[in-house]
């Protein structure tokens, strides 16, 4: 296994680095490890599904955006309703959901016609 060993050999100059440079810098490494740590995750978990026949990643992207897009509104309409009802009464309730519809309506369309 070739990432094993690449994982370990960047932990070990992650924390010799960390060593030499010292607490302050101690942040950055870490992050810059997570980094090359979550890609070879990714990359791996990729390889798996492949070989698996799992689905194609764009048809995730696909399902999944709607979805994305549905509970956005939904997490976004909740807040925005409280602030527009206080701040500007019954207009501005009904200017922020037609956006949010807007929004819902113009990525539908855009699926819809992405499908043919």
């Amino acid at each position: 296994m070739q990432d094993h060993h690449d994982i370990r050999q960047d932990m070990r100059a992650t924390v010799e680095a960390r060593r030499h440079l010292g607490p302050e810098y101690e942040a950055a490494l870490i992050e810059s490890f997570v980094s090359r740590l979550d890609a070879t995750i990714a990359q791996r978990v990729r390889a798996e599904m492949h070989a698996a026949g799992g689905p194609a990643p764009g048809r995730q992207r696909k399902n999944g955006g709607s979805l994305a897009i549905a509970l956005g509104s939904m997490g976004l309409g909740i807040p925005l309703t409280g602030i527009a009802a206080g701040e500007a009464g019954t207009a501005g309730l009904l200017l922020t959901w037609g956006g949010i519809v807007a929004i819902n309506v113009a990525h539908a369309l855009g699926r819809w016609r992405a499908r043919d």
